[in-house]
């Protein structure tokens, strides 16, 4: 096989013109910088727990780019376009990557929560009634789904128009592709609720096929993609992390998450982020691998 690219946590390599294979690294990213540490088993879990979602998806009916897991952190998948350049999409464009990326949110949390506080976003846009500011943890009166940059070095959040315009879709491709993230959590979410699990956020890919086709592809529904709570804590009043969420939290208490939020505010030189303690790599290492279980139904071992 033929290396293509890394991206921040994973390899592609290519095995033919029409098919890929993903190596899911123990590498872990937040805030757009990969962390100089690695996550023990935490490639292995991604990769076997997005094979267990695009097997319930495909069972939905819908279009994926999955083929098969070759070993605990390798899959192959359908090999599509990756276009960076804006302006070589056109609305006739067969075979790529929809340069967006789709995030449905359930529950006020994260980056949301952070920019409700800084009031960048208003609550009355999202369905809660004006002037009330929403907790922490309380669910959206309706799933709130907005896009972002897929290919950009820092992702970027876009008003509908922007999204049209950059990936060329059509108002009608774009609704379908909306459509499928919310039929696809809606089996998501009812999933893990059975396993104790509340399904907060969680973003999507996809690309159009060879016949202009929606085709869901990367990876999504993974403690890296989505975020998930403890249904039984959140019932007690808790948001008990159980994604990478937690790791987001350990660089905000530190006070890494605020430096560079200010320098990039700022335009200045971003703070390097340091490697995580070796209690936390253990405590995030037994998270994936307890939320693969979860998940999936099955032992990781």
């Amino acid at each position: 096989m033929r290396f293509l690219r890394k991206g921040k946590v994973k390899e592609v390599y290519e095995v033919s013109e029409e098919e890929l294979e993903f190596v899911f690294t123990d590498q872990i990213s937040v805030f757009d910088k990969v962390i100089p540490t690695l996550i023990p088993h935490k490639g292995e879990t991604l990769c076997r727990t997005s094979a267990h979602w695009f097997k319930v998806v495909q069972d939905l009916g819908f279009r994926t780019h999955f083929l098969k897991v070759i070993d605990g952190n390798r899959m192959r998948v359908r090999r599509v376009q990756v276009i960076p350049e804006y302006d070589r999409i056109t609305p006739s464009t067969r075979n790529f990557l929809i340069p967006l990326e789709v995030i449905a949110r359930y529950y006020v949390a994260g980056s949301f929560h952070d920019r409700i506080k800084a009031g960048t976003i208003r609550p009355e846009d999202v369905g809660f009634p004006k002037g009330r500011v929403p907790r922490y943890g309380e669910p959206f009166p309706e799933p709130f789904v907005e896009v972002t940059t897929k290919l950009e070095k820092v992702d970027r959040e876009l008003t509908t128009k922007e999204a049209l315009e950059i990936s060329k879709l059509s108002p009608r491709e774009y609704d379908k592709l909306v459509g499928a993230v919310l039929k696809i959590d809606a089996r998501l979410n009812a999933d893990v609720k059975r396993r104790g699990l509340i399904h907060v956020d969680g973003k999507k890919e996809f690309a159009m096929d060879g016949e202009r086709r929606l085709m869901l592809v990367d990876t999504f529904g993974t403690a890296d993609e989505d975020r998930f709570w403890d249904a039984a804590a959140y019932e007690k009043g808790e948001t008990v992390e159980l994604s990478k969420e937690y790791v987001r939290q350990y660089y905000r208490r530190i006070g890494y998450h605020q430096a560079l939020i200010d320098a990039r505010t700022a335009r200045k030189p971003e703070p390097d982020i340091p490697p995580l303690p070796s209690d936390i790599v253990r405590e995030v290492s037994d998270l994936y691998v307890a939320l693969f279980e979860r998940i999936t139904g099955e032992k990781f071992r």
